[in-house]
């Protein structure tokens, strides 16, 4: 058995608590990994772990929950023993075949628990053994050494390959050569555990005397015992030539789109040799080239062009790294290093792989999982990223889980008398260029429970009949409907008892119970009962379900009701500024009687001629409205009667007693009925005048104050009710003539003031003097305001002329 990585729980205990601790622990694994490690090469079935005593469950417990192993691809590497929890191989496993050089090789696969749904994320390490040899691609290695050559000059030779893990103990490790007295081998670590041979020249060589020599070069790997693979070295000695080629570059850097067709143009490298003839004659050819460089790659020996050899596959290789040798006619040979990297195209469309299918699915049920699955894409980048989704307004959601698997649960109840069956598609799309996408379509049926109740055709019923029915009268039908099927649809009819225990039901109405039928067991008086029932529909279904409407029986009316005012007497106020059609008051009466039996019109009734010109009223509202304008010093009162018919012979009638309230719209009148034009001088009081005063508004409106200035030789007196004398004071009035008769005359003005709430009476102004002989008697002259505000008050004058004589 392999130790795993990753510590299992500790075994549970028998208690039940422990068990229920477990499970928590259990599901929060989701987030975790589980590692184990295994030797490549091992026989199918050898044991790997106890996957259920590493994710702390019983016995029989991953088969109880349907435990899956899932892997990346079509291959499975693993097998579950589902009694015993044994993970075992599945087959014999070579590292290098599934993992090349890649270190460390990680298989990923995935534990599905199905019941509940559960993903615990696993990866297998398959480690590396010493089952490959280093070997040379080419057993003799020739190599053309100036005689010129300096000691301490370092030749690069060609490298062997092992496919064990490059950067493991089993891979190439060290280089060694046959004894010689000229060269010693010199191993250069290359960076991520490779290693590079140079044959160093130790003392400087003779044409003449050695022109060739052969030496054995031997690659070694690490293991233990190590394995060896080993080339002839051909060296030849060759006459002086001391300029070697020299690429423009020593890398270049390409990139090239993985559809490129064969033959396609990689890059030019280009050297240079500053020796001339055949020393400065430069081929080019691959250096350190493997198998798959040589069957990917061509290179034109004279002009240096690297083209397509066959055609590159992205999700194969990525990146090719090339050594461009450059040899001249004397052997000397530069090098260059061209890094071509492969970029992805969106060739490869998204995969779905279905692992669970749920159909029929019970209506009615909670979140329930439909489907998992699994999709992937075998581009990289955004060309291997992936959305997911189904068709919009479908009752189901996608849930994203780990390593791009998907549950397609119900995202709310399904109701299977809505919609029995669902045919959904499944769409994933890359976010490459172009957008690639693969549909995968399924269909879901809704299984039946008896989740729906009687429905009525109608929320409520309203039933009519005239009353005085002959009994056992068929009344009307009500109807309900059940979308279940079978017994779970069979409807039965039933009254429920009413919630006046006093109302006699029973004796009233029946119902038959089969088809909703309604009779009147005797006959019904529409004034005496107005019924209100509540009818249930019943299903046949287990536990059953119910339904129920109300039902309203409106005995149909005779007219044998009168209407009736809501009061019999109404009172209003009414101002008498009030405008034509204000809205006076408004009545309602009403009628026990339905239909056109209980329909009202309002009318004046036995109104005189004076009434019918000053009121109307609307006959479907009941409104009073003014007809014409209201004058309070006329009529300050009003009876107006009503009456309500209705569409029979029967009324009712009220009274409505308008008072009309009086507003300030008339000035104060005066009287003169006396007056004294011509006073002699210096004689004692003398009245000059009588006056008497009025004003048609009542109230404060009607009051009226007289006011003279204080300044002038006259005094107004009150007398009886609104009556006033003017008299004048002695000595005031004076000779103006000189010839001892009085030539001048006064003219005051007397201001009358209407609701003022004094008592006061005075003269406004003094008038031009008149010339003697000016026309006698009194002239008035009014200045009455019509304003109709009662709180302003209305004034007038009276201009009076007092003549002054001896």
């Amino acid at each position: 058995m392999e130790t795993p990585l990753l510590k299992a729980p500790q075994k549970r205990q028998v208690t039940a608590i422990i068990i229920l601790l477990i499970l928590l622990m259990l599901w929060e694994v989701g987030g975790m990994t589980i590692k184990y490690s295994v030797l490549e090469e091992r026989e199918s079935g050898s044991f790997v772990a106890n996957l259920a005593k590493d994710l702390g469950l019983g016995l029989g417990e991953l088969d109880a929950r349907g435990a899956r192993i899932l892997s990346k691809g079509n291959q499975q590497y693993l097998q579950l023993e589902q009694k015993s929890g044994n993970l075992l191989l599945k087959e014999k496993l070579d590292r290098e075949e599934l993992c090349g050089d890649t270190d460390p090789c990680i298989l990923h696969f995935q534990v599905l628990l199905k019941s509940p749904v559960h993903f615990i994320q696993g990866e297998l390490q398959l480690r590396d053994i010493n089952d490959h040899a280093p070997e040379f691609l080419e057993n003799e290695i020739l190599l053309k050494i100036s005689e010129s050559s300096q000691p301490g000059t370092a030749f690069p030779l060609k490298i062997a390959q092992d496919l064990d893990v490059d950067v493991g103990i089993n891979n190439l490790r060290n280089y060694t050569i046959s004894s010689n007295a000229y060269f010693h081998i010199n191993v250069r670590d290359g960076g991520e555990g490779n290693v590079y041979p140079e044959l160093v020249l130790d003392g400087v060589l003779d044409r003449e005397e050695i022109p060739e020599l052969n030496l054995t070069l031997t690659a070694l790997d690490g293991g233990s015992p190590p394995r060896f693979g080993t080339a002839l070295i051909r060296i030849q000695v060759l006459d002086i030539n001391d300029n070697i080629p020299e690429f423009v570059q020593s890398i270049y850097k390409v990139q090239v789109p993985e559809n490129s067709p064969v033959g396609s143009l990689v890059v030019a490298v280009s050297a240079r040799d500053l020796d001339t003839g055949t020393n400065g004659e430069i081929v080019y050819a691959f250096f350190y080239a493997t198998e798959e460089i040589l069957k990917t790659f061509r290179i034109n020996s004279t002009s240096g062009k690297l083209h397509l050899k066959a055609e590159l596959n992205y999700e194969a290789v990525q990146t090719y790294t090339l050594t461009i040798q450059a040899k001249d006619g004397g052997g000397l040979s530069g090098k260059c290093t061209v890094v071509v990297r492969v970029t992805d195209i969106n060739d490869n469309p998204p995969e779905l792989l279905m692992s669970s299918l749920t159909s029929p699915i019970p209506e009615n049920s909670p979140e329930t999982v439909v489907a998992v699955f699994r999709i992937r894409d075998r581009d990289s980048g955004n060309n291997a990223k992936m959305v997911c989704s189904i068709q919009d307004h479908l009752p189901f959601v996608l849930k994203p889980s780990v390593e791009n698997f998907y549950t397609m649960v119900t995202e709310s109840p399904l109701n299977r008398e809505s919609q029995a069956e669902y045919n959904i598609t499944i769409t994933v799309t890359d976010l490459g260029t172009p957008r690639l996408k693969t549909q995968h379509n399924i269909t879901v049926t809704v299984s039946d429970v008896n989740d729906n109740a009687p429905a009525f055709s109608q929320t409520t019923y309203t039933l009519r009949v005239r009353e005085n029915n002959s009994p056992a009268l068929h009344i009307g039908s009500v109807s309900a409907t059940d979308s279940d099927a079978g017994a779970n649809a069979q409807v039965t009819y039933s009254l429920l008892p009413p919630q006046d225990p006093q109302l006699p039901l029973a004796s009233l109405v029946s119902i038959n119970a089969d088809n909703g039928q309604l009779f009147a067991l005797r006959s019904l008086d529409y004034e005496a009962l107005q019924l209100r029932l509540t009818l249930t529909a019943q299903d046949g279904g287990s536990p059953p379900r119910s339904g129920t409407v109300q039902i309203n029986i409106e005995v149909m009316d005779v007219n044998d009701n009168a209407p009736k005012f809501e009061q019999p007497l109404y009172r209003v106020q009414v101002s008498e500024d009030s405008p034509i059609g204000f809205l006076i008051v408004t009545v309602s009466a009403t009628d026990a009687d339905i239909g056109v039996h209980g329909e009202i019109s309002y009318s004046l009734f036995q109104a005189s001629e004076e009434i019918c010109k000053t009121f109307e009223i609307n006959p479907m509202t009941g409104e009073i409205r003014l007809k014409k304008q209201l004058d309070f010093e006329r009529i300050q009162f009003y009876e107006v009667n009503i009456e309500a018919r209705d569409a029979g012979s029967f009324s009712g009638k009220c009274t409505i007693l308008t008072q009309v309230l009086d507003v300030n719209d008339n000035a104060p009148e005066v009287t003169v009925s006396a007056f004294t034009r011509q006073i002699p001088e210096n004689s004692p009081e003398v009245m000059v005048a009588v006056l008497s005063v009025s004003d048609l508004d009542s109230e404060e409106n009607g009051k009226i104050n007289c006011t003279i200035q204080d300044d002038i030789p006259f005094l107004l007196k009150s007398s009886l009710e609104n009556f006033y004398t003017l008299g004048h004071f002695p000595g005031h009035l004076v000779d103006v003539s000189g010839t001892g008769t009085l030539s001048q005359s006064y003219q005051y003005e007397v201001c009358l003031r209407g609701g003022s709430g004094t008592s006061e009476f005075k003269f406004l102004k003094p008038i031009v003097p008149n010339i003697q002989g000016h026309s006698p008697g009194p002239e008035i002259e009014d200045n009455t305001n019509d304003s109709k505000n009662s709180s302003q008050a209305l004034m007038k004058s009276v201009v009076v002329q007092i003549v002054a004589v001896e």
